[in-house]
């Protein structure tokens, strides 16, 4: 066969492969299921390729550009994998605000629901002392008082929980912060339904304790609680909301897809979203055990450390991952 010939016949194969190689090398990575199934079959046509070249005397031009793509191809396909640690870096630096910002539109609906029946409920509940109680029965407004009374030693604990050291609480905030988060992921899949419910639901309690708490002269205790993890705890619910709404988006509106396609191409969306959220909830429930509680702290020092944490998670969720 001519060189001509040759080339025609298998040009189409070596731009493939040079377009993956780019992608690979480049900072916009593709899947890694794309290195396991594409890469391999396409390196392997082209190595015979380049075989086939030198042995039938083509160019030197032609032999150097398919050694440059095999060496390139085996260089790609025998990297060292990244373990997880490093994984979940790369994901935690990058990966997240990537996804939240590729889904901003669902992520500010999700705010929305929470926050704003959060903050009717709230100004509600301020100017009226008995409105909590359609909410929370007595019981539960008792703790919450007793919780963020001035008095308490470990502010946002219950008296019945103040002896529980921070490492005890700590497992018991992780457990209810993530499951918050995962239902409301979870139930996006009753066609959102689940998924507004859990974020308004959310919303009414959080703003109808602090309007009460505030109304009642508790404020300064609870609202310097909050403020360390607030930031983290309030940004991670509407992710998780954002999350769940793609699965909804699936089944309402699939477009030229089935349901079922639609729905496993947008799990595969939600997915980061979700795990994103339970990253900042754990990292919530750090501060919310280990330096929320802590009554010797003056309100002042946790009202600035708020402040910082919010403009810290609005500089990496509009910022980080970008160039």
């Amino acid at each position: 066969m001519r060189q001509q010939a040759f080339e025609q016949a298998h040009g189409a194969a070596w731009q493939q492969l040079g377009d993956l190689l780019d992608a690979l090398e480049g900072t916009r990575r593709p899947p890694d299921t794309v290195r396991a199934e594409r890469l391999p079959r396409l390196l392997r046509r082209v190595s015979g390729h380049y075989a086939l070249a030198g042995a039938r005397g083509y160019s030197p031009g032609l032999v150097a550009r398919l050694h440059a793509l095999v060496r390139r191809g085996y260089r790609q396909l025998h990297q060292p994998r990244p373990r997880w640690p490093a994984l979940l870096v790369r994901f935690a630096l990058a990966g997240l605000p990537r996804a939240v910002r590729r889904h901003a539109g669902l992520f500010w609906l999700a705010a929305l629901l929470f926050f704003g029946p959060m903050v009717a409920m709230g100004v509600a509940c301020a100017n009226d002392p008995t409105l909590i109680h359609s909410l929370l029965d007595s019981a539960q407004v008792a703790e919450y008082e007793a919780m963020y009374d001035p008095t308490n030693a470990k502010l946002g604990r219950a008296p019945a929980r103040a002896a529980d050291d921070d490492v005890m609480m700590f497992g018991f905030y992780v457990r209810n912060n993530i499951g918050i988060a995962l239902r409301t992921f979870a139930w996006g899949l009753l066609a959102g339904i689940g998924s507004v419910f859990v974020l308004g639901m959310n919303g009414l309690i959080i703003g109808g304790i602090a309007g009460h708490l505030t109304q009642l002269g508790h404020g300064t205790p609870f609202w310097s609680f909050v403020s360390g993890h607030s930031s983290l705890e309030l940004t991670a619910i509407p992710i998780a909301g954002a999350a769940g709404l793609l699965l909804a988006k699936a089944l309402l509106a699939p477009g030229p897809r089935t349901r079922g396609a639609a729905l496993r191409a947008n799990a595969g969306e939600a997915v980061p979203l979700v795990v994103g959220a339970m990253l900042l909830l754990v990292l919530a429930a750090v501060v919310e055990a280990f330096w929320s509680s802590n009554a010797g702290v003056a309100p002042e020092v946790k009202y600035a450390v708020g402040i910082a944490g919010w403009l810290a998670v609005v500089a990496y969720l509009g910022l980080a991952g970008r160039g």
